[in-house]
C-alpha cells in the first residue's frame, strides 16, 4: 500500500485533502498535525474510523518526531500543507509565520531530505515532496495580466513573504540535493470547513447572527475563488504527473472584487434563513480602514495545471451555496472554531 504523508492534516485544506484522497485512492495516509487554533481532529470526523488514516500529533519542526515518521511509515511522498496563513494575524505577529512557514519547512526538508537518502534507487526516482504554496507570493498583478510560475516573487505582507521563503528553500533543495521536490500555488480557496477567520466563513457566520460585515477600503479589491475539492484534485494531477522541480499555478479563473462577493453570500444567507429579524444582511455590511499594504489583485496563469487534465468542476455559485449551507447546518463544529478567537476583534492594522 503506497503511504503519503500529510502535514497540516487537520486544518482547512489539509482536511479537504485527506478526505478527498481516501474517497478517491487506495492509499495510506499519514497525518501529522500540530493542531494549532485553526487545525481540528473534527474536520477529520468522516474519515476517523478509515483504517488507511493514521494521525500523529506534533509539529514539522520536531526533527525526531518526523524522523520516526518516516522510517516507520516510509512515505513515498509528503504533502506540506503545513503553515500559518492568515494575513492579519502575520502584520500584528510575524513570528509564528517565520517559525512555521520557514523554519518549518526548512526543517522538515531537512528530514525529507535524509530519508530519500536511504531510499534504493527506483524508491528515490518515484519520491515526492509537494509543498502547498500561495498566489499571494506573487504580490499584486495588473489587469488584465495572470502571474505564470516563472513570475518573480513579490510579497507584500509578513505572510507572503514567509511564504516565498519556504519556496525558495524547498526549490533549493531540489537545484542543491536533488531532491524531488513539486510546489502548487493555489489561488484564495473556500469551501466548508474553513476557519471562521477567513473572509467567507466569517461573513456567513456574522450575516446568520446580524453582526457588523466589515469590508477592508474600498472593496475593490480583486480575488480569485477555488473551491477546496477542486484543488484537491489538481494537487493529485500533479503528484502523478509533476516532474521534479515544477511547479504549478491552480486557480478556477473567476474573479471577484470582495464587496461584490461579500453581497453574494449576503443574498445566500437570506435566502436559506428567510425567517432572521436582521434582514436584509447586506445592511451589515461596513467599510472599515484598509489593511496595510493589501494587495489589489492576485490572478494566476493556469494554462500548465490543464495541460494535466485539470479544470475546475464547482462553479463559484454553487460552491458559495454548499459553503453557506454547511455553515448554517454545523453549528457544532461552528461553536468549537469560534471559541478560538474573537470574531469582533480587528486584526492586522499595523498599529
Amino acid at each position: 500500500m503506497k503511504t503519503i504523508l500529510v502535514t497540516g492534516g487537520a486544518g482547512f485544506l489539509g482536511s479537504w485533502f485527506v478526505r478527498h484522497w481516501l474517497a478517491t485512492a487506495g492509499d495510506r495516509l499519514v497525518v501529522l498535525d500540530k493542531l494549532t487554533y485553526a487545525g481540528s481532529r473534527a474536520s477529520l470526523a468522516a474519515v476517523a474510523d478509515d483504517p488507511r488514516l493514521v494521525f500523529r500529533h506534533g509539529d514539522i519542526g520536531d526533527d525526531s518526531l518526523v524522523a520516526a515518521l518516516v522510517a516507520e511509515f516510509q512515505p513515498q511522498a509528503i504533502v506540506n500543507f503545513a503553515a500559518e496563513t492568515h494575513v492579519d494575524r502575520s502584520i500584528d505577529a510575524p513570528a509564528p509565520f517565520v517559525a512555521t512557514n520557514v523554519v518549518g519547512t526548512w526543517q522538515l526538508l531537512e528530514q525529507s531530505l535524509g530519508y530519500w537518502r536511504t531510499l534504493a534507487a527506483a524508491q528515490q526516482h518515484a519520491f515526492r515532496f509537494l509543498h502547498i504554496s500561495t498566489d499571494e507570493v506573487f504580490g499584486p498583478i495588473d489587469a488584465p495580466n495572470r502571474a505564470t510560475e516563472l513570475s518573480p516573487s513579490r510579497p507584500s505582507s509578513p505572510y507572503a513573504a514567509s511564504k516565498a521563503a519556504a519556496d525558495h528553500f524547498v526549490r533549493s533543495y531540489h537545484h542543491t540535493y536533488g531532491l524531488p521536490v513539486l510546489l502548487v500555488h493555489p489561488s484564495n480557496n473556500y469551501g466548508p470547513f474553513q476557519f471562521p477567520e477567513k473572509l467567507i466563513p466569517l461573513v456567513i457566520l456574522n450575516a446568520a447572527e446580524g453582526k457588523p460585515l466589515p469590508i477592508y477600503g474600498d472593496g475593490r479589491q480583486s480575488r480569485d475563488w477555488l473551491f477546496g475539492e477542486d484543488l484537491c484534485r489538481a494537487i493529485g494531477a500533479v503528484l502523478k504527473q509533476g516532474k521534479p522541480g515544477e511547479s504549478f499555478n491552480v486557480a478556477s479563473g473567476v474573479e471577484r472584487a470582495n464587496e461584490v462577493l461579500v453581497r453574494q453570500i449576503c443574498e445566500l444567507v437570506d435566502r436559506h434563513r428567510p425567517e432572521q429579524p436582521h434582514g436584509p444582511s447586506t445592511q451589515l455590511i461596513t467599510h472599515v480602514a484598509d489593511r496595510p499594504g493589501h494587495d489589489t489583485r492576485y490572478a494566476l496563469d493556469t494554462s500548465k495545471v490543464r495541460g494535466l487534465g485539470w479544470s475546475p468542476r464547482v462553479e463559484l455559485a454553487a460552491g458559495l451555496d454548499e459553503t453557506v449551507r454547511w455553515y448554517l447546518e454545523h453549528r457544532a463544529w461552528v461553536a468549537e472554531a469560534t471559541e478560538k478567537f474573537d470574531r469582533t476583534r480587528r486584526l492586522g492594522t499595523g498599529a
